[in-house]
Parts: structure tokens; sequence; C-alpha cells
């Protein structure tokens, strides 16, 4: 008898997406039990530990159930289960939209061409910048996105070098860079992303204006 495949799993719920190409569509998300990073500004904590055993396909039922054709893979790190790769192709089988928010530190491969992969780089002021795994992004294409927490204008200095240094960012669909909470004034933000010469877009998350830190939302 084959045992199905499960995940542990944190909270299933539906709100808008508040970041990234999708801002602003209602969209289903799965957030993935642990990770092995410690990003300072992380807002997720909450995600390292716990969770439920849910099987694949009780989460692709979940998703049909609550009616969103858009279903986003969050963490925690979701890749840190091996087997969130089973999940992302079920739910694209499914017809969903899918996208998967992974921090760059894990391999994605394999995760189904299908997919919408948005990635971080991890800046110095994250305390997590030796984790990038830049060997991703021969994996990434135009459908894929990049998401850079920026907390002062030493991480700015960073995004523009590591730019410079891996031209290949520039083309993946979207460089998105977004304030750290209470840390980075967004109006220096937009300034950079206006001057820049890099294909920067700017990033407010849209979930927490309309909410807060409260999470599931």
């Amino acid at each position: 008898m084959t045992v199905p495949i499960s995940l542990r799993i944190t909270e299933i719920f539906t709100s808008v997406q508040g970041e990234a190409r999708d801002a602003g569509y209602p969209t289903t998300f799965i957030r993935l039990t642990g990770c092995p990073l410690r990003c300072v500004y992380c807002d997720s904590e909450y995600a390292f530990t716990g969770g439920e055993q849910m099987s694949v396909d009780t989460l692709v039922q979940t998703c049909i159930d609550r009616g969103p054709r858009r279903v986003c893979v969050t963490g925690g790190e979701p890749l840190a289960q091996p087997d969130c790769i089973h999940l992302l192709a079920k739910l694209c089988d499914a017809g969903f939209s899918v996208s998967l928010e992974t921090s760059g530190a894990m391999d994605v491969k394999a995760v189904d061409p299908r997919v919408s992969i948005v990635m971080d780089l991890k800046t110095p002021g994250s305390g997590e910048v030796s984790k990038n795994r830049f060997e991703n992004l021969v994996h990434l294409a135009a459908k894929d996105q990049i998401k850079v927490v920026v907390t002062d204008t030493q991480d700015l200095d960073w995004i523009d070098l590591t730019m410079d240094q891996y031209p290949q960012l520039g083309e993946i669909g979207d460089v998105w860079l977004s304030p750290a909470h209470d840390t980075m004034d967004v109006r220096v933000l937009a300034e950079h992303v206006i001057h820049s010469k890099h294909p920067y877009r700017l990033q407010i998350q849209l979930h927490k204006a309309i909410w807060g830190e409260e999470p599931g939302r």
C-alpha cells in the first residue's frame, strides 16, 4: 500500500496577494512549516516549528474548495520539505496559477516549470547573505521574480553591485525592492528605484497596509 505524500503545514488561508506581480489578486496561501534561515526581519517566525501533517491530495482539494485560482506556496522555507516539489506539480495539474516564495538558499532546479518562482536575494542586512545560492539563477526565466528586502543604504549598494556581477538578473521577469519594516525609509528606496540604471520595481506589502502584522492575512 502506497503511503500518501504529506507535508507539515503551519496554515492555509485565503487573502489578497500582497507582493510581487500578482499583488491584489485573491489567492490561497499554503504556509509550510520550517526554515533553515533566521533573517533578522522575519515576519513568520511562528512557522519555524509545529504545524500539522497534511496530504498533498488534501491540500489540493482544500485549494479547490476555497475558490481562487491562484495559489501561493510559502513558508518558512517551503523547499526545506523535499515533497513540496510534488505539491507544486499537483497544484499545477489541478489548473491553478502557482507561485513559490523561496529564500534562495535551496536548489530550485526540480521546481515544476509552470510555477512562478519568487526568489529572495538575502542582503547583508538580513544576516543571511552567505546563504544565497547564485547557482539558482540559471534555472530562472522571465516568468520568475526576484525579491530583495532592503534594510539600509548599504543593502542598496550591495544589490547594485550584485546586479552588475550577475547580469542575468536583469533578464528575469521582475526584481522587486521591498523596504524592511521600520528600518528602511520607503522614500529613499523609491528614489533609488527611480534613478537606478537597473530594472528595479518598488514593492510595498499590500496585506500589511490593510491588516498589519496579523497572521493568516
